[in-house]
């Protein structure tokens, strides 16, 4: 079946006029292959398949992992995977591919760790909004906790262990280091925000909830999705709450406008600052990883805090 999956494809897509498979997007005789749906994904992969396996991820750099369209090539790399890692209902374009044209093994995120309830009494999505970013009742955001990133990397190395016994004890190993370095992670966070002058974060959306095990109570401009239109009454909120709790920074992020929040900013007389929700690298962060975006989050919650 993968076999003629993987010839039917290229030329499905030539004849319809669009773009044929990469060269560097894989086929069934690469070795074992990996498609992870947007970026915490795909460094869990890389960390854990070493250089067993080819890692692809569907959302390029830049991109908005929450408005992802699939084109012909990434299509193909949901087709041709050996595993998929993906979180069921925070991409709807993925959430269609694997249904339709996966054949591999197939790891839903909400099946490994356990998701946090979505926050309530934030502006409400309007109807087309939740339809393209059907959350249901979980917060998707879980990786801000670096234990359940820990508890995915396990799972990725039983299933690439199942897929390829011959190398599973450098899968389990490298899952290992991987849960060593999350864990010391995990530490930093603990110590790092275990005393600070104020507890509140005034961010661009509800991405870092996960963050709220450390003692930390985020207030967003927006809700889980990050194109959602805060109200006038949102905002006449957030002001009140940064003047009362000496809230000193206003958050955005690198893959959104900062419109809003330097707005939000300029009126309460704030500073503004990059809190990046790691749902994908940039150009500025491309030499960056997860544990580096995430110690950088930490040193600016820090200083805004006064931690």
């Amino acid at each position: 079946m993968r076999t003629l999956v993987a010839l039917l494809l290229p030329a499905t897509f030539a004849l319809g006029g669009c773009a044929a498979f990469s060269d560097d997007a894989g086929s069934a005789d690469d070795g074992i292959q990996v498609a992870t749906a947007f970026y915490p994904l795909q460094y869990v992969g890389e960390r854990v398949a070493g250089e067993h396996a080819t890692v692809e991820n569907l959302t390029a750099p830049g991109g908005e992992p929450h408005d992802l369209e699939l084109n012909p090539t990434e299509t193909a790399q949901v087709a041709q995977a050996d595993l998929v890692v993906f979180l069921h209902g925070f991409q709807s374009s993925v959430d269609d591919a694997v249904e339709t044209n996966a054949t591999g093994t197939l790891l839903d995120v909400e099946e490994v760790v356990e998701l946090r309830p979505a926050e309530d009494g934030h502006e409400e999505e309007s109807a087309e909004e939740h339809e393209e970013h059907d959350h249901g009742d979980a917060d998707p955001h879980f990786w801000h906790d670096p234990l359940l990133i820990a508890d995915l990397g396990d799972e990725v190395a039983d299933q690439l262990a199942d897929l390829d016994p011959g190398h599973a004890a450098e899968y389990t190993a490298n899952a290992g280091d991987l849960r060593a370095d999350l864990e010391a992670l995990d530490q930093e966070f603990t110590d790092g925000l275990a005393q600070c002058e104020r507890s509140t974060v005034v961010v661009s959306h509800d991405a870092f909830g996960y963050l709220g095990r450390y003692g930390l109570e985020f207030e967003p401009i927006a809700g889980l999705s990050p194109d959602a239109e805060p109200t006038p009454a949102d905002l006449g909120r957030l002001q009140e709450l940064i003047v009362d709790e000496g809230v000193t920074t206003v958050f955005y992020e690198s893959l959104v406008s900062p419109e809003i929040a330097e707005q939000l900013a300029a009126d309460t007389g704030v500073e503004t600052a990059v809190l990046d929700p790691i749902e994908g690298l940039t150009e500025e962060t491309a030499d960056e990883d997860y544990l580096s975006l995430m110690a950088s989050n930490l040193a600016a919650i820090e200083e805004a805090n006064g931690c």
